[in-house]
């Protein structure tokens, strides 16, 4: 079994649409594939549609992106409930936070370039969970750059002239909500320096003690040093240990199945779910 339990489509900036995703998981011999979302559940119904035509299970799931200590955080829920009042809340919250950040962005980015809000969203479509990959996208349509990577190192970077922040969860706070609404968390690529600053062993150790599930040890933005600290902290924690691609299709260089999650993990998630939301299988 080939399980990948962290993947975006285009409800929030992965490039192919869930359906599109499953099938695409069948192609790279995956059995099992998590759709995570950032901050939506929308793509659920049409990816669960598409497990019976491809043969790929799928878990459920979200991405919730998180902020401790002006350090940005990625918690992942996998079997949340979404119709939960608390967590509905705090999603609802996050996408409109996110959509006036990245109207506000395209306004500055507008002072020095052609860009207009009309061309980001023709790229997400309006229902999307709209955010920086959006603008590249734009950015890319107009021909002003030539990638997602050159947008971000040129103009989306967050120490950049046009960067805004947005409203992101304390990841303590976070991890309870899921579980609250009978999910599993499990904190996304924890020591990927590279993405910019990572939080500190205690922030973590937070995390777990409000009921952090496991890390996302194996992941193509962990060098050797940040996986073997996240598998030494998972083990003193005693926590599950996961390995994903976080694939966006065409956004990102990530592939399905370059990283993948062990079957007795899955079912250690599954056997932690509280809610009525399940794994949907062929």
């Amino acid at each position: 079994m080939a399980i990948d339990l962290h993947t975006h489509s285009t409800e929030s900036d992965g490039t192919e649409s869930p359906a599109a995703v499953v099938a695409a998981a069948a192609v790279a011999g995956l059995s099992t594939i998590a759709l995570t979302d950032h901050d939506t559940t929308r793509g659920w119904t049409e990816a669960a549609d598409a497990v019976g035509e491809y043969g790929v299970a799928l878990v459920p799931g979200i991405e919730i992106s998180c902020q401790s200590r002006g350090i940005s955080v990625h918690l992942l829920g996998y079997l949340v409930d979404p119709t939960q009042p608390d967590l509905r809340g705090e999603l609802e919250r996050a996408r409109e936070s996110r959509r006036t950040r990245a109207r506000r962005m395209v306004e500055l980015i507008a002072e020095d370039l052609p860009l207009t809000w009309e061309d980001v969203v023709a790229q997400a479509g309006a229902d999307a969970t709209l955010g920086r990959p959006h603008i590249a996208d734009a950015l890319v349509a107009k021909g002003l750059v030539a990638d997602r990577s050159e947008a971000f190192a040129r103009y989306l970077h967050s120490s950049g002239k046009y960067h805004v922040s947005h409203y992101a969860p304390d990841p303590v706070r976070a991890v309870e909500l899921v579980r609250r609404s009978g999910g599993v968390p499990v904190m996304a690529h924890p020591f990927a320096h590279q993405r910019g600053r990572v939080v500190a062993d205690d922030v973590i150790e937070a995390m777990t003690a409000a009921g952090l599930a496991g890390l996302e040890a194996y992941h193509r933005d962990h060098d050797d040093e940040a996986r073997e600290h996240a598998l030494r902290l998972a083990d003193r924690l005693g926590i599950l240990v996961t390995g994903s691609s976080d694939y966006h299709g065409a956004g990102k260089p990530n592939r399905l199945g370059e990283h993948t999650t062990a079957p007795q993990v899955l079912e250690q998630i599954e056997a932690q779910a509280t809610g009525a939301t399940a794994v949907v299988r062929p």
